[in-house]
């Protein structure tokens, strides 16, 4: 209806998927990176969760269309089955030959095909993925029938990965008592939370865009009062703009004004609850037990609000490696000053990131959990919650089973359940700057950093050393965006903190790594 008055190609706010529309904010691109991920670990389960209109569909729909060519795909969208009709389901999707209709098969004769397949695929060099949507209304034997699907396995891997993807329920069901030794196979796990204030922006902004809108329905000064109103929920600011532009084609305006985009809110919002408020992830795994002999370790440690959601976690064992009580301390600035130590550079100051610059060092902050870590591949100072109580303590080791942490004197080996369970995936790190160091490189730009990057490029790439002072051309920026595609980041092209931090270290500049006694990643 209002498409012509606004000079619309289409309708920007429709809530029927429509790639066109596509848009990836940070969050979502982080979901995806933990999917992939989870696909070339070895097998397992993958869990993705999120609000009701978060977008998980959205990161589901990319993740199918970026599996490699040697992945078999199986999809489910409606859950609510019995066990004996999952594995119908599974057959039929993965193309399994069952014996004519009519003959009674029972559901060992269903896992028995199944088995077959897996092993038939796994000679063939095929890996075969399942993902069920909706995951949340599974029921608790539907999914102890998945965990027994993963176990089969040969020496290098499981040969079936099922990727789970629900609302925050999932997670709490995967914290009963009965699935624990299901949420132990999690390697992977993310909850998708709500775009930001900016994101909302660009995300109201970019569905215009590929609408054809010439100008701008909606001025940039809305774009708090639509975050607010919307909570960054997607699929509630698209409810919220389609009905503003309505109510602006009726009272005749160019715009939309906060008038109309708050009557607009109280008509599709009306009697609805607010979105509930974003969870701490509930991890599973046999590590509950483990409250009650790690909480002496907290009793000093002050209160304070949980942080961010995203998690990722490596395969938990059933038996600690070591010490079941992680080492931790209260005060970050301290935790930070040991981590600079092992840069070989001692911080003076309360203020641990400030005093960093001045010796060519940066702090960075991260809150993508162990994936996140693995990918830097750097020691880091980590956060770790018991209830409200919040602690801290250098993550100075990381392989398949445990990680290695300390705080003060105290040096701890610690299981990954045990870790994974306090760990809220929040971190900060060191990286060593170039000269002249700029937050972020566009095209055209020249100087000593850009000279920096040319270099190391060319470096890595065996290539003639570049001329100094060459502006960032589109030849080098193609180089760079091959090695951020290659090396697992944003190929963008621009040059930023990560992208600086994997130079260094393949490039031979001297900085301490996290996985360099492990097995993984190498």
């Amino acid at each position: 209806m209002y498409n012509h008055y606004f000079h619309l190609k289409g309708a920007p706010f429709s809530i029927a998927p429509d790639p066109r529309y596509l848009f990836m904010s940070e969050r979502h691109r982080e979901a995806l990176a933990h999917l992939l991920y989870g696909i070339g670990s070895g097998g397992g389960f993958v869990l993705l969760t999120g609000e009701i209109g978060a977008g998980k569909t959205t990161v589901c729909r990319c993740f199918i269309e970026q599996i490699p060519d040697n992945c078999r795909l199986a999809y489910i969208f409606n859950p609510r089955l019995s066990v004996e009709e999952l594995l119908l389901s599974v057959c039929d999707e993965l193309r399994i030959e069952l014996p004519p209709a009519g003959t009674p098969l029972g559901l060992k004769g269903y896992v028995d095909a199944i088995n077959r397949y897996l092993l038939e695929s796994h000679a063939q060099g095929l890996n075969n993925v399942l993902v069920i949507d909706e995951a949340q209304n599974l029921s608790a034997e539907v999914l102890e029938q998945l965990r027994l699907l993963t176990n089969l396995e040969t020496s290098e891997r499981k040969l079936l990965q099922i990727i789970l993807i629900g609302q925050p329920e999932l997670r709490t069901m995967l914290a009963r008592p009965e699935l624990e030794q299901l949420a132990q196979r999690v390697i992977a796990r993310y909850h998708l939370g709500p775009l930001s204030e900016g994101e909302t922006g660009a995300y109201v902004a970019h569905r215009l865009a590929v609408a054809g809108a010439g100008g701008s329905p909606f001025p940039p000064s809305l774009t708090p009062l639509i975050h607010a109103l919307t909570h960054g929920v997607p699929r509630r600011i698209n409810l919220l703009c389609d009905r503003a532009l309505l109510g602006a084609y009726v009272e005749n305006s160019p715009q939309v004004t906060r008038t109309i985009l708050k009557k607009a809110a109280s008509e599709v919002f009306a009697g609805e609850p607010s979105p509930r408020s974003l969870r701490l992830p509930l991890v599973a795994g046999g590590v509950l037990a483990l409250a009650a002999v790690s909480a002496a370790a907290w009793q000093a440690i002050p209160a304070r609000t949980p942080g961010p959601t995203a998690v990722a976690s490596a395969p938990a064992k059933a038996a600690p490696v070591a010490s079941a009580v992680p080492p931790v301390q209260a005060d970050e600035a301290n935790a930070l000053r040991e981590l600079a130590a092992l840069w070989g550079q001692p911080l003076v100051g309360d203020k641990p990131c400030e005093a960093a610059l001045r010796l060519d060092l940066r702090c960075h902050q991260g809150r993508g959990g162990l994936y996140e870590l693995r990918l830097l591949d750097r020691p880091a100072v980590v956060t770790l919650h018991d209830g409200p109580r919040t602690g801290y303590a250098i993550l100075s080791a990381l392989d398949a089973d445990s990680v290695t942490l300390s705080a003060g004197a105290r040096r701890e080996k610690i299981d990954l359940a045990t870790f994974v369970a306090r760990f809220g995936g929040e971190f900060t790190t060191f990286w060593r700057m170039p000269k002249a160091f700029r937050d972020e490189l566009a095209a055209g730009d020249r100087g000593p950093d850009v000279d920096w990057v040319a270099g190391r490029l060319a470096q890595i790439n065996k290539a003639p050393a570049p001329k100094p002072e060459r502006p960032l051309d589109a030849a080098t920026r193609e180089s760079l965006q091959r090695f951020q595609a290659a090396q697992n980041l944003k190929a963008d092209g621009l040059a930023g903190p990560r992208t600086y931090m994997r130079l260094n270290q393949l490039s031979g500049v001297p900085e301490p790594r996290l996985l360099a006694q492990a097995a993984i990643g190498k």
